[in-house]
């Protein structure tokens, strides 16, 4: 794109990356977000969704000049709802500029008006010295102090000055219709902000009170050794590195994620291996802010959209973690997490001294204790970082990362987990993610157990399972997970957004996780059966939303 003269405020075409171009408007940026270095940039939100970026001048166009280029070359659907907010914003601004317009002729009427009323008319003015010259002489003292103390109060403000003072509005405030000219948000943000992102704001400016801060991507550190008053920290400011009060140094994310452009991405070479559910919305937010990403895939057909928006493609394993600085991982259960690291041309062949591997299967906590002996064994460096999630969060970037292990490499992943979550947790040594990441899809499965334990219950005894979800949504279970598995029940929509297969695998994880501390799991080794037999009615591919059908055949 040519380089065009443009200033703040300005609607734009802009160009990030590898997509097409864009509508947004050329903002103020974040108090705290630096502008980047180098060629001439402005900061721009983007129309239709939450994606703000810095644009270089020359991916810049001026939005009205280029609007039907644009939409000759672009026929997307969320292309076009993005337009159409430009458009209602344009209208919104037209409209509140013709009302300034018509309040501020209305004004001039009104002075007009008040100063023809307060100029007497020449019979009038004629008539009333008639009456009053006789009075004049005998009053003038006494009518000299009237004028002095009245009239001048009176008089000495103009009618435009007395209305102003009758107005409860202060000077310079702009009316209630005046406030919000701000960038209108699609349905789909606005869904999503109602949901995960309902606590996402923009960075106080220097006029107002610094609150807690609540950027969308947050880290959370877990020390080992410090004090639990003071072990786990919620970090929330952005884009510095910090020492804390305990002493220990933490990073300070950026708004992040496929709903964010302003990640400033690592110069590290990123390699992924694994293109399932998770892995393909988790590349697919890699690449879409900026990283320079090498795929691998077991079934090699999943590469081709990837290499399509940019990615390089990797023969093996081993190549792309010897060509590759950092190499992510995320398959299926421990045997397939085994094979790729130990298998013939895996991971282990790639490791070399300085080369980095974060493995973010769900396995237990042996299988990743052994991967990171094995990986540190070459030189290489281990973090473990299991997700929580789903295949929509997933592609939307709200992934919940759980990572432990090297933590040099944890802050060096900063940028790939701000792509890919919303949040980031270190919990110290290898194993301590594993575990946790089992004892999370353990209280979920058993939950989506009990949810369709209870829809099965109501229909049986003659209750309408729309008005028990009706009832769940104003409780306090409310929540997307609820409401989105009984929508799947209802609806008899099981697609998959995390295999059935996938939960069962982790609650029997979690039940040997139990039986190692001889911790007893009765409510987990229940759903573990109910999800064994919704598998034994052929449901393994299935939504796990589908052990319903465990309780109705």
């Amino acid at each position: 794109m040519a380089a065009v003269s443009l200033r703040l405020g300005d609607l734009v075409w802009g160009k990030l990356g590898r997509y097409p171009p864009w509508p947004g408007k050329i903002v103020n940026p974040p108090k705290d977000l630096k502008k980047p270095r180098g060629k001439k940039c402005f900061f721009v939100k983007f129309f239709g969704t939450e994606d703000h970026a810095w644009i270089k001048v020359e991916q810049l166009k001026p939005y009205h000049a280029h609007k039907e280029e644009m939409i000759k070359i672009n026929k997307g659907k969320r292309f076009q709802q993005a337009v159409d907010a430009v458009e209602e914003f344009l209208r919104r601004a037209k409209g509140k500029d013709q009302t300034s317009s018509h309040n501020s002729a209305d004004d001039k009427n009104r002075r007009n008006s008040s100063e023809e009323r307060s100029r007497p008319n020449s019979g009038d003015e004629k008539r009333k010295l008639s009456l009053s010259e006789g009075k004049v002489k005998k009053n003038v003292g006494e009518g000299k102090k009237r004028v002095s103390s009245g009239s001048s109060e009176r008089g000495s403000k103009s009618p435009l000055k007395r209305a102003q003072e009758q107005s409860p509005r202060k000077r310079g405030r702009p009316p209630k219709d005046e406030k919000d000219l701000t960038i209108p948000e699609s349905s789909t943000v606005k869904g999503m902000m109602a949901g995960p992102m309902a606590a996402f704001k923009w960075q106080p400016t220097a006029s107002e009170p610094v609150k807690d801060a609540d950027p969308h991507f947050h880290h959370f550190l877990l020390s080992q050794t410090e004090k639990p008053a003071v072990c786990y920290q919620a970090i929330t400011k952005k884009l510095k590195i910090c020492e804390e009060e305990t002493g220990s140094t933490s990073i300070q994310a950026a708004d992040s994620t496929a709903v964010n452009g302003s990640i400033t991405p690592t110069d590290k070479k990123i390699g992924f291996l694994g293109l399932g559910l998770m892995g393909s919305g988790i590349v697919s937010n890699l690449l879409k802010m900026g990283h320079t990403v090498t795929v691998w895939n077991r079934t090699a057909e999943k590469c081709d959209l990837f290499i399509q928006e940019g990615a390089r493609l990797g023969r093996t394993p081993a190549e792309v973690v010897s060509t590759c600085d950092i190499t992510f991982a995320c398959v299926s259960d421990p045997k397939a997490a085994k094979d790729l690291v130990l298998g013939p041309s895996g991971v282990l062949q790639g490791i070399r001294p300085g080369k980095c591997y974060v493995d973010m299967s769900t396995v237990d906590a042996d299988t990743v204790t052994e991967l990171a002996q094995v990986i540190v064994s070459r030189g290489g460096r281990f973090l473990e970082a299991p997700v929580s999630g789903n295949q929509q969060l997933s592609n939307d970037g709200m992934l919940v990362i759980l990572a432990a292990g090297d933590r040099g490499l944890y802050e060096d992943c900063s940028s790939c987990f701000q792509a890919m979550g919303k949040t980031s947790f270190f919990l110290g040594e290898v194993g301590n993610a594993a575990k946790m990441m089992l004892i999370v899809n353990m209280v979920q499965g058993s939950f989506m157990a009990t949810i369709a334990e209870g829809l099965t219950l109501a229909q049986v005894t003659g209750q309408s399972q729309q008005t028990l979800l009706d009832i769940l949504n104003q409780g306090q279970l409310a929540s997307i997970f609820l409401d989105q598995k009984c929508q799947n029940i209802l609806q008899g929509n099981f697609k998959p957004d995390f295999y059935l297969k996938y939960i069962q695998k982790d609650l029997r994880l979690a039940i040997a996780l139990g039986d190692a501390v001889n911790h007893p799991t009765p409510m987990a080794a229940a759903a573990n059966e109910v999800y064994k037999r919704a598998k034994a009615l052929d449901q393994s591919d299935n939504d796990m939303s589908a052990v319903y059908r465990a309780y109705i055949h």
